[in-house]
């Protein structure tokens, strides 16, 4: 969801790229409560770190649980951040409805616009 808000929200300043520590595949969920948005993201792929360590990163932002601490050393010299947004579907492995699903995605979605909207600012 982070790549899609930047993307749209900011593709005239800054490039975005999304990775993880594990290749999950795209969430349904994610990408239904970014359509809502009128953001689509379904064409965008899970991929893992080492896929992308080797761009010159001016910033490496990490987003949810442990990424802060699990994540790697780049290859460049980069600035890693970390700003921690709940984990959707950690979230909602407990729930009873659809829409109680959809309902943590939602708001999870909407930090992480929040966020976005506030960059490249808050990153100094």
């Amino acid at each position: 969801m982070a790549e899609g808000w930047t993307r749209h929200l900011k593709t005239d300043s800054i490039q975005a790229f999304s990775a993880g520590l594990e290749a999950h595949g795209l969430n349904t969920n994610a990408v239904r409560v970014m359509q809502e948005a009128g953001v689509d993201i379904a064409d965008q792929k899970s991929q893992k770190v080492e896929e992308v360590e080797t761009i010159p990163f001016d910033f490496v932002i990490t987003v949810c649980g442990n990424a802060d601490a699990s994540c790697p050393v780049f290859s460049c010299s980069t600035t890693v951040l970390h700003f921690g947004f709940d984990d959707p579907p950690k979230l909602v492995k407990n729930t009873q409805t659809e829409e109680e699903t959809l309902n943590h995605y939602r708001r999870v979605r909407d930090e992480i616009r929040d966020f976005v909207e506030s960059l490249p600012e808050v990153l100094w």
